[in-house]
């Protein structure tokens, strides 16, 4: 890492050294676009080789450390990303214009798998045998090789260690291309790890397309885990096909919430707000539909609005504000697009909320609910990503999981009741990859739970031992008596 005029600039982390390139790149600061929030590397096909040969190479010894070394090495990384949210999450905040709260979030919450992953390694390893008069068969788990893992903007930190996380702690090595949205503070963050680690078992290459796909796409890559957009997925499964790889996808989400005719409003929004707009709604799995029963609609809608209409736009690190810009100028065309074509429909787009002076440079867009909107309209059926959700009125509850369903997604999900085994009944009518019953955030997420979609979003599960599982190969072994 080196500083030139104050601004951060980061290389590629390649066999366990930072390295400078001819070419760089500018990132710029979502929420205030007349400053630069770093400069990154430009990554060549070549940066790509030398890095994944140097993943190669060490995964000839770490895939033979010890069990119990690998955990408290992996303990000893985690405490490195820790101490590193006092400086560098005030520098994420800069790179994907979130809030302060939320990239310490994302700290905390990549900390918590790391710490997880690694307190599961002694007995994951554990062999399944079976001996009898005919033989004798131990069923072992094998590392893959080299992964290569492709991760995003909006929650760069966890979404690396879901995925590095598993990868080291069942013997793999790892190549990371950060989004170029926010490469900054996650590399600084991982050259930290990789110090309490064996050069090259950690490796970072920045980039573009030609650079992510000359990842997916390498002969030495054994495993591809990715977080993204469906259409890049579709472009990473071509690659990946090349060589038969393993993938692992974490796509989007057009997450519904199914609020049942029993349930507490006040005591429903405490909780549901946060899954709405928290990261400017720039999460994979927040709520991007609610379905409410007609009977209740105009007071639930009522509340919800004066709720949201509370809330405070500005910068990520302006103490004031509810939540920050939008990431880049491509997802800001998108968002602002979407509410200009709702205006033009039978429902009703409100605007709530309040711009704060913080907010007078930059990719911001005040909270929005589309009231009455229609369950095949563009706001209904599309992933907004965006601080923007439709209220959809339905007559019986078979319509409201009928409509929930009726999607090419199926990441997240939730229902809102007082009777929760009538919730849980409800539940499980719904096609997703996790329901939860009265909440839908952050704080619906526990490590020990799977995580990831069905349909189109995505394929494979990370988290605990089913993530783990995603990284190994079961190698069967029988001696005939």
């Amino acid at each position: 890492m080196t500083t030139t005029s104050e601004l951060l600039t980061v290389g590629h982390l390649i066999d366990g050294a930072l390295t400078s390139v001819d070419q760089y790149t500018d990132v710029q600061d979502p929420g205030r676009l007349s400053e630069l929030a770093a400069r990154v590397a430009v990554g060549t096909v070549d940066d790509v080789n030398r890095a994944v040969t140097a993943a190669h190479t060490a995964y000839q010894t770490w895939k033979n450390v010890p069990h119990e070394e690998r955990a408290r090495l992996l303990l000893e990384a985690a405490d490195a990303l820790s101490a590193s949210a006092e400086d560098l999450a005030p520098q994420l905040v800069r790179e994907h214009g979130g809030m302060l709260w939320e990239a310490q979030t994302d700290f905390g919450l990549g900390t918590g798998v790391l710490q997880h992953t690694a307190s599961l390694i002694e007995g994951f390893f554990e062999p399944v045998q079976y001996d009898d008069e005919q033989s004798f068969i131990s069923i072992e788990r094998v590392p893959r090789g080299v992964v290569a893992a492709v991760v995003p903007w909006n929650m760069p930190v966890v979404l690396t260690m879901m995925k590095l996380a598993p990868a080291l702690a069942t013997g793999n090595t790892i190549v990371i291309k950060p989004s170029p949205f926010a490469p900054a503070a996650l590399t600084i963050a991982l050259e930290r790890m990789s110090r309490h680690l064996p050069a090259g078992v950690v490796n970072v290459v920045h980039g573009h397309t030609d650079v992510g796909a000359a990842l997916t796409s390498h002969p030495l890559v054994r495993k591809v885990g990715f977080t993204g957009g469906v259409a890049t997925a579709r472009k990473v499964m071509e690659s990946a096909a090349g060589t038969i790889k393993n993938i692992t996808l974490e796509l989007g989400g057009n997450d519904p919430a199914v609020v049942l005719d029993d349930v507490d409003i006040d005591a429903a929004l405490d909780r549901m707000l946060k899954g709405v707009y928290t990261r400017t709604g720039q999460i994979c799995f927040a709520v991007k539909r609610i379905y409410v029963p007609r009977s209740r609609y105009a007071a639930f809608a009522d509340a919800f609005c004066e709720r949201v209409d509370s809330y405070a736009v500005g910068h990520g690190l302006d103490e004031a504000a509810s939540f920050g810009p939008l990431n880049n100028k491509t997802q800001y065309d998108s968002v602002t697009a979407l509410i200009e074509a709702t205006k033009n429909t039978s429902a009703k787009t409100v605007q709530l909320g309040k711009k704060l002076d913080s907010a007078s440079d930059g990719y911001y867009v005040m909270p929005h609910v589309i009231r009455d909107a229609d369950n095949d309209s563009a706001i209904s059926t599309c992933e907004q990503f965006g601080p923007i959700v439709p209220l959809i009125a339905y007559d019986n509850l078979d319509q409201a999981i009928d409509w929930a369903n009726d999607s090419e997604y199926g990441l997240g999900s939730s229902v809102w009741t007082t009777d929760t085994d009538r919730g849980l009944e409800v539940a499980r009518r719904i096609e997703a990859g996790s329901t939860f019953v009265n909440t839908h955030s952050f704080d619906s997420l526990d490590l020990r739970m799977p995580f990831g979609g069905i349909k189109q979003s995505g394929i494979g599960r990370e988290f605990g031992t089913a993530g783990m599982s995603e990284y190994v190969e079961e190698h069967s072994l029988r001696i005939l008596k």
